[in-house]
C-alpha cells in the first residue's frame, strides 16, 4: 500500500501535468484562431493633438503561405457607439457608401503600402470627440483579423523661452486637460516658480511660468504634462539669450489585461515584422 507522502506526490505530478496540459492547450488554441492573417498595431494607446493629424497604427500580414502577396484585401475601421462607418476600402479603392459624415475628407488610408502589410488610418483635424475605441478589420486571401486601437486626445506644445527682467520665462500656448508645471535644476532640485493657466472657451491652455531664482548657465529643465503627455525641456541662460531642446513622453499603454488571442496576435506580427 502506497504511503500518504508517495499519494501526495504522485498526486501533485498529476496536477502538473493536468495545469501544463490546458496551457499548452490554451495557446494552441489561440494560435490557431490568430491564423493565418496576424493583425495587429505598433501602438494601441496613441496620444492624438488637438487640429493635428495622427496616425492610427494597423499592420497585417501581406503574405500568403506559398510566399507570394495576399489579394482580396478588404479595410475597415469603425468607431466604438459610431454609426457607420470611419473609413472602408475594398477593390482596390476607399468605399464612401456608409462612411459617417464626421470622418469625409478626415480619414484615409496610406494606399502606397498597403499591399507591404500597412492598413494604418490617418485621420486630421483631430477634435476631443474622436476620442475612443476604434477597430481595425482586415480580410485577405490568407484569412481575416482584427485588432482594437483606443485613441486618447489632448493638446500640447512646446514652450519658448525668454529672459525679461533676470527671470527665465517658459510659455506653451496650448496644453488640455489643464497640465501641471515643474522646474528642477542640474542636480535634481526642485526650484520655485511662479505659475499661470489661461484657459480659452474651448478649454485649451496657455501656460506661463517664471522662475526668477536659479543660477545662469545652468543647465534647467522645465516640465509640463498631465496624465496623457509630457513636454521636458532643457534651457541654459547665455549671454545671447536662451539655449534650449525639448522632447515629448506618453503616457505609457493602457495596463487591461490582453486575452490570449490578442496577445499571440501582437506576438506573431511583431515577430514578422522584425524578420521581414
Amino acid at each position: 500500500m502506497a504511503s500518504i507522502g508517495q499519494i501526495i506526490f504522485w498526486s501533485m505530478i498529476v496536477l502538473i501535468v493536468v495545469i501544463a496540459g490546458l496551457i499548452i492547450f490554451i495557446l494552441a488554441l489561440a494560435f490557431s484562431r490568430a491564423q493565418p492573417s496576424t493583425v495587429g498595431s505598433p501602438n494601441p494607446y496613441p496620444v492624438g493633438n488637438i487640429n493635428d493629424a495622427v496616425v492610427l497604427g494597423c499592420k497585417f500580414n501581406p503574405l500568403n503561405t506559398n510566399g507570394k502577396g495576399v489579394t482580396q484585401i478588404a479595410i475597415t475601421w469603425e468607431k466604438e457607439g459610431l454609426t457607420g462607418v470611419v473609413y472602408k476600402y475594398a477593390n482596390a479603392v476607399g468605399q464612401q457608401q456608409t462612411q459617417n459624415p464626421d470622418f469625409i475628407n478626415r480619414a484615409q488610408l496610406f494606399p502606397d503600402v498597403i499591399s507591404n502589410g500597412n492598413a494604418s488610418l490617418l485621420l486630421r483635424s483631430v477634435q476631443v470627440k474622436d476620442e475612443g475605441l476604434y477597430k481595425c478589420s482586415v480580410s485577405a486571401s490568407n484569412g481575416q483579423g482584427e485588432v482594437n486601437i483606443h485613441l486618447r486626445v489632448a493638446a500640447y506644445s512646446s514652450p519658448t523661452f525668454t529672459t525679461p527682467n533676470k527671470t527665465l520665462k517658459a510659455v506653451a500656448q496650448r496644453w488640455y486637460p489643464r497640465p501641471s508645471v515643474t522646474w528642477t535644476n542640474s542636480e535634481g532640485t526642485d526650484l520655485n516658480a511662479s505659475t499661470s493657466f489661461i484657459s480659452n472657451p474651448a478649454g485649451i491652455v496657455e501656460v506661463t511660468s517664471a522662475l526668477t531664482n536659479f543660477n545662469v548657465s545652468d543647465v534647467l529643465t522645465c516640465t509640463i504634462g498631465n496624465s496623457l503627455v509630457k513636454s521636458v525641456s532643457q534651457a541654459t541662460v547665455t549671454d545671447s539669450g536662451v539655449r534650449d531642446s525639448t522632447y515629448f513622453v506618453f503616457s505609457s499603454a493602457d495596463q487591461r489585461p490582453l486575452d490570449p488571442k490578442s496577445a499571440v496576435s501582437y506576438v506573431l506580427l511583431w515577430m514578422y515584422w522584425t524578420v521581414c
